[in-house]
Parts: C-alpha cells; structure tokens; sequence
C-alpha cells in the first residue's frame, strides 16, 4: 500500500511557475513508477508526465514537452513536477499516482495502470 499527498498548489499567473511535490509513504517507494496527471472542470483526467523508478527516463505529454519537469529523490520519497512556462490551460486538479513495478522500463503512461492516486492539488493559471 501506497498513501500519497500532494503540496505546491496555488493561483499563478500566466507565464509563472510552481513546482508541485507528492510525498509518498512506505519504504519501497523506489520501487514505483510514479505519475502526474490532471483534470480540469468537464474533462477527463489526463496523463501529464512520467518517471521511471531510478529517474533515469521520463515521458510527458505533447502538451506540457518543454515546459514541465518530472524528478523524484528516492532518499525523500518524493517526485516533483516543475511546471514553468504555465499557460491559462494548464489550470486543473493535479494528482500524483504510484505503481508498483519490477523493472525500470516499465513506466506506465494510462491512468488506468495506476493503483495507489494522491487527493490532488489545484493549479489555477490567470490570464
């Protein structure tokens, strides 16, 4: 079992930045593929980015290449999202998910591989 808690939500404006992080519980967090994804009002939740368990690969979605960061500390049990650039669009729900995995290759991308989901912080992007 995973218990996840997302931080670092809040109202930016346009072009800022925040850096979300989730805090994950348990002592095999560095065996989890970890996930960001988010939804907004009317809309399915959707994949954001992805981090293998070592760190060493990452994937994000068409929308947010080049302006969002995914990391993660094993010794802190925590994976981070750095969110620069942001845009009115990016305003949603944001959640952390953890899934158990045996290899570092394996990194799911569908919402639907995700066992263990934190409670979600809001990122609000004025124009």
């Amino acid at each position: 079992q995973v218990q996840l808690v997302e931080s670092g939500g809040g109202l930016v404006q346009a072009g800022g930045s925040l850096r979300l992080s989730c805090a994950a519980s348990g002592r095999t967090f560095s065996n989890n593929s970890m996930g960001w994804f988010r939804q907004a009002p009317g809309k399915e939740r959707e994949f954001v980015a992805a981090i293998s368990r070592s760190g060493s690969r990452t994937f994000y979605a068409d929308s947010v290449k080049g302006r969002f960061t995914i990391s993660r500390d094993n010794a802190k049990n925590t994976v981070y999202l750095q969110m620069n650039s942001l845009k009115p669009q990016d305003t949603a729900v944001y959640y952390c998910a953890a899934d158990r995995v045996y290899s570092d290759s394996s990194v799911p991308l569908s919402r639907v591989q995700y066992p263990y989901w934190g409670q979600g912080t809001q990122v609000t992007v004025s124009s």
